[in-house]
């Protein structure tokens, strides 16, 4: 369930002249322009962009890039491009980091459909002209390498079958090369990146009622390995996606220090599809709501666009 509250009759060209007159001037009306756009969604946003354009001839995402700044720029930012365009920039700047967050490319491979996946690489060809696997490949190398493009490269299947003899029988090829330590067995790679999500869904099932614990568990084992943790990080994503995003989540806002790139990450790619449930889902593990969590740990007008992403305008 999505968290953003809609102005259902909003008018495009209106919506452009107040975002033109809040950028007007020596300073910028931030409260103006995150009243519009905080409610508007993926669809109205981009009418509005192309009314912007019209209008004054101007790009509207340039132009509030130039007028805002920090970690509200970075937010309103990737807010207003399109889904798969903003997805493509995600995972540029995950692969350019100096610290490279792989997670971006685990979360566009395991909760996207294909279509929309193929989507994302294509706006990526379009944005940096490269293919996204072969700046996957160039960043990584190994197992890393053959687990990320793999994860990308292949259209999965998107039925519901699920073959139970085949989930018996690739349970038992996944145990056999975790007690041999084989963490990189190309079995493991195959399964875990050509399956359909149901049907490896029944073999993670049937691995836990075998051994009474989740694969992920046994991975442990190797857990200062980069491409270990990556292959665990991404079967729990792939199985429950919601209490992963409130892990990445739980994780950024936690005492310590807020990291605001994974926090503007999961709010922004989640407010329009299930950031409800993520937000049920985090105060249930941790006894507060996210809002006021969020509250806490943020400042200023970034704060206010994220709790206004998250449903509660202040």
């Amino acid at each position: 369930m999505a968290t953003i509250v809609t102005v259902a009759d909003a008018y495009p060209g209106v919506d452009a002249e107040l975002l033109k007159k809040a950028c007007h001037g020596w300073g910028t009306d931030e409260k103006a322009v995150i009243s519009i756009i905080a409610h508007r969604n993926a669809t109205q946003r981009k009418l509005i962009r192309e009314a912007y354009k019209d209008m004054y001839g101007e790009d509207l995402v340039k132009r509030l890039e130039h007028e805002l700044s920090g970690d509200l720029e970075r937010a309103v930012y990737r807010w207003n491009l399109d889904p798969a365009d903003r997805d493509a920039v995600l995972a540029n700047v995950a692969l350019r980091k100096e610290h490279r967050d792989h997670r971006v490319i685990i979360e566009l491979s395991c909760t996207l459909s294909p279509e929309e996946l193929f989507d994302v690489k294509r706006a990526y060809q379009c944005r940096y002209k490269r293919s996204l696997e072969e700046d996957i490949a160039s960043h990584t190398s190994d197992d890393l390498r053959k687990l990320l493009v793999g994860l990308v490269s292949i259209h999965r299947y998107q039925g519901n079958e699920v073959n139970l003899k085949l989930a018996n029988s690739e349970s038992s090829i996944l145990s056999n090369a975790i007690k041999e330590k084989s963490f990189n067995h190309e079995e493991i790679l195959r399964i875990i990146t050509t399956r359909s999500k149901p049907q490896l869904m029944a073999t993670l099932n049937h691995y836990k009622d075998q051994h009474g614990c989740n694969m992920t568990k046994h991975l442990k084992d190797d857990a200062t390995n980069e491409y270990t943790e990556t292959l665990r990080t991404t079967i729990r994503c792939m199985s429950d996606p919601i209490k992963y995003f409130e892990k990445v989540i739980r994780n950024a806002i936690k005492n310590g220090g807020t990291n605001e790139d994974a926090l503007t990450r999961v709010i922004v790619t989640r407010a329009e599809k299930d950031l409800k449930i993520i937000m049920d889902q985090y105060h249930k593990r941790n006894s507060v709501p996210l809002d006021q969590a969020v509250a806490k740990e943020t400042s200023g007008h970034y704060k206010r666009f994220l709790l206004a992403l998250l449903g509660k305008d202040e």
